[in-house]
Formats: C-alpha cells, structure tokens, sequence
C-alpha cells in the first residue's frame, strides 16, 4: 500500500474540497496547508497559503513583482519558505501531513522541494493534491512507487471520498 496519496486534475475540479472532506473525517493528527485563492471585486488576484493550525500568508499576487512568475502572479518565496514549508514538517511520526498544492508556484522554492522530498521518504503519511502537468520534479514524485496518484474530475469527484485507501493513512 502507499504511504502517499496524490490527487491530480484539471484546475477547479474539486481537488482541494475532496481533500478536505478527507481530512475532516481521519480521526488522526495532522500538519500542513491548503492554497486558497485571493478574490478582490469578484475577479482572482492571486493565491493564499492557510495552514492547519491557522497561519496565512500570500503564496503568489498579480501585485507581487519579481522574478519567480507564473502567468500573471508574482510567487511569494519568503511566505513558503517561512509559512507553508514549517507547516509540513511532522512533530511526529503519527501525523498526517497535507500539502495542497505541489505546483510549479510552491515548487520555485528550493526548500519546499527539499522538504517535500523528506516527507515522501519519511514513515509519515502525505495527502495532497499536485499539479495535472509540471517539470521533471513533479513528474517525478507522481513516478514514485510509495505515491498512490489519483486522478480526479468534476464526474468522479464525489464519488472518491469513498475510497479505503484514504482510511488507511
């Protein structure tokens, strides 16, 4: 069986929403983040990290400038290096770490990938969702054989939630 679990799809496919509901019902202690997206006057702006335990930052805005883009969204490195990355880090071997998302914004920080990568290789358990298309990085971890990658879209979505591999974490 696989330690981790990954749900991979097209953007606004329910990804993150089956995650929760997930989550929501493992009696279990867990660490990490979700992305949420910034709205302003009804239009996106840019992304938001919000940890489990209640920490928020700006994980990528239009107004961001800089070098690290993606599209139209400047990415924030300081919020993932010193938010995101700290919530994915286990106090123990009995937690569950969420990582919603592996992308290509989160994936620009050298150590996010380099705590990700701990995590996969640790006894703990991972539940994320990650980019449908990316680099040689992320098809790599979708390669590995402890990565269970589940494919979701707006047709099965709801029907996942029932699957006994994410009970087994």
């Amino acid at each position: 069986m696989s330690k981790n679990i990954l749900l991979t799809g097209p953007p606004r496919c329910g990804k993150s929403t089956l995650i929760e509901k997930i989550i929501g019902r493992l009696n279990k202690p867990m660490t990490g983040f979700f992305t949420r997206e910034i709205r302003e006057k009804g239009k996106r702006t840019g992304f938001s990290i919000v940890t489990l335990d209640g920490k928020q930052g700006v994980l990528a805005h239009q107004n961001i400038k800089g070098r690290f883009r993606v599209g139209k969204y400047g990415v924030n490195l300081d919020h993932i290096d010193h938010i995101a990355v700290p919530s994915m880090i286990p106090s123990n071997t009995n937690q569950i770490v969420v990582i919603d998302e592996i992308g290509k914004m989160e994936c620009y920080s050298p150590l996010f990938r380099k705590t990700l990568m701990q995590i996969l290789d640790s006894e703990n358990p991972l539940i994320g969702s990650i980019a449908q298309k990316g680099d040689a990085f992320i098809q790599g971890i979708k390669e590995r054989k402890d990565v269970l990658l589940i494919h979701v879209n707006e047709r099965n979505r709801d029907k996942l939630i029932t699957r006994p591999e994410f009970y087994k974490l």
